[in-house]
C-alpha cells in the first residue's frame, strides 16, 4: 500500500508549527484568569459589526496569518495540487484561529471578534496561494533556501536552532519601548525597579555604551553559525533588526517618527558597535566565539542597569484598537529571555561541535 508523499524538507512544517505557539501566546497573552462568561462559546460568530471599527484591526489580522498560511501551503505533500494545497492550509489556519478565538471567551483580557476571524481567514488564504505556487521552490531539497542554508549555516539540529534565535532576536526587536539591538531586560519580569536615576547624560552613555556592545554580541552571534567569515549575512541581520525597530516605533509611537529610535546615542553605539565588529571578525574564530559570550553577558548587566526613560512614556501612542498590540506580550517575553538563550546555545555550540571553532572539518555534522 503506498503512502502519501512527504515534503522533501521538515523546514516548512517546523515553521508553521512554531509560527502556530506563537500566534496562540499572541492571542491568549497573558494565560491568567481564565472564566467563564456566561455566554454562549460560539456567539461572537453572530455579532452585529462593531459601532467603532479602525482598519488597523483588520490589517494586523491579515498580515499575522499570511506567513502561516505560506508555509502551511508548503508544508502539504507533493503530490497534492496547488488547489487542494491552499483549500487545506486555509482551512487548518481558519480552525486554528477558530479556537483561539473560542478560547479568548474565557480571558477577561480578551474580546471574541468574529472580524477577527474573518481577517485571519483571509490572510491565510493570501499565503497559501503563493505557498503551493512556490513553496517547493523555495523549501525543497534543491529550493534557494535550503541551498543558502547548506552554504552558509551549520549542518545539521545545531544551525536549524541558531537560525531559530537568530528569528527570536528580529522579534524582540519589535519591543518599541527598547532601546536599538538591546534584549535581556528582566527587571520588568521580576518586578525590580531602575537601580540610578535617569540623567540625560548618564542615559545617552549608558544608550551609546548597550548598541555598541549589543551590535558586537549579536554580529558575533551570527557568525558563529556561520560555515564561513562571510559578511553580508551578518550585516543583513543587523538590518533587518533595524527594520523591525523601525517598525515598531512607526506603529507605538507619534506619527511621522518612524526613526524615533535613532537618537544621537543610538547614532554613536551604531558607528561605535560597527566598527569593534569589523575588527572582531578579523579574529581567529575560537576568540569570536568567547566574544560573542563575553559581550552578551556584558550588554545583558547594562540594559539592567539602565535608568527608566520618563520620556518615553509621553512618547508613545495611545491606542486600544491596534491588533500589534497582541504581541506586546510575546516580544517583551522573548526580549527579556533571548540572551540567556543564545548564551546557553553557545555553550552547546561549543561543547558539541567545538571541531569547527577551530576551522577544523565538520565531521559531526550529520549526527547533530
Amino acid at each position: 500500500m503506498s503512502s502519501t508523499p512527504r515534503p522533501v524538507t521538515a523546514l516548512p512544517r517546523n515553521l508553521a508549527l512554531a509560527y502556530a505557539l506563537l500566534i496562540a501566546y499572541a492571542c491568549l497573552h497573558p494565560l491568567a484568569g481564565w472564566k467563564s462568561s456566561g455566554l454562549p462559546p460560539f456567539d461572537f460568530l453572530l455579532a452585529p459589526w462593531p459601532k467603532y471599527f479602525v482598519f488597523a484591526d483588520l490589517l494586523f489580522n491579515v498580515l499575522g496569518y499570511l506567513p502561516f498560511g505560506l508555509v502551511l501551503a508548503a508544508a502539504l505533500p507533493d503530490r497534492w495540487g496547488a488547489g487542494r494545497s491552499v483549500v487545506v492550509a486555509t482551512l487548518i489556519a481558519s480552525l486554528w484561529s477558530f479556537g483561539l478565538e473560542t478560547a479568548q471567551n474565557f480571558l477577561p483580557s480578551r474580546i471574541a471578534s468574529n472580524i477577527d476571524l474573518g481577517g485571519n481567514i483571509l490572510g491565510a488564504l493570501l499565503g497559501a496561494v503563493p505557498g503551493a505556487r512556490w513553496g517547493r521552490a523555495l523549501f525543497g531539497r534543491h529550493g534557494r533556501a535550503r541551498h543558502w542554508r547548506a552554504q552558509h549555516v551549520i549542518g545539521g539540529h545545531t544551525g536549524d536552532a541558531g537560525l531559530v534565535l537568530v528569528g527570536l532576536w528580529l522579534l524582540s526587536q519589535l519591543t518599541a519601548t527598547d532601546l536599538l539591538f538591546s534584549s535581556g531586560d528582566v527587571r520588568s519580569l521580576l518586578g525590580i525597579a531602575a537601580p540610578l536615576p535617569f540623567r540625560a547624560e548618564r542615559f545617552m552613555a549608558f544608550e551609546t555604551a548597550l548598541t555598541a556592545l549589543s551590535a558586537l554580541a549579536v554580529g558575533l552571534f551570527a557568525r558563529c553559525m556561520m560555515r564561513h567569515a562571510a559578511i553580508w549575512p551578518i550585516v543583513l541581520v543587523l538590518l533587518l533588526g533595524i527594520g523591525a525597530k523601525t517598525l515598531a516605533t512607526a506603529t507605538f509611537f507619534v506619527p511621522g517618527a518612524p526613526l524615533a529610535w535613532l537618537t544621537p546615542g543610538a547614532q554613536r553605539g551604531l558607528l561605535l558597535g560597527s566598527a569593534l565588529l569589523a575588527g572582531a571578525l578579523l579574529l581567529p574564530r575560537v576568540l569570536q566565539h568567547a566574544l560573542a559570550g563575553v559581550t552578551l553577558l556584558s550588554s545583558t548587566a547594562l540594559v539592567n542597569l539602565m535608568p527608566e526613560n520618563p520620556y518615553l512614556a509621553f512618547e508613545q501612542r495611545l491606542t486600544s484598537f491596534s491588533n500589534f498590540l497582541n504581541f506586546h506580550g510575546l516580544t517583551q517575553l522573548t526580549d527579556s529571555l533571548w540572551p540567556f538563550l543564545a548564551l546557553a546555545y553557545l555553550s552547546a555550540l561549543g561543547l558539541w561541535r567545538g571541531e569547527h571553532l577551530s576551522g577544523g572539518a565538520d565531521r559531526r555534522e550529520r549526527r547533530l
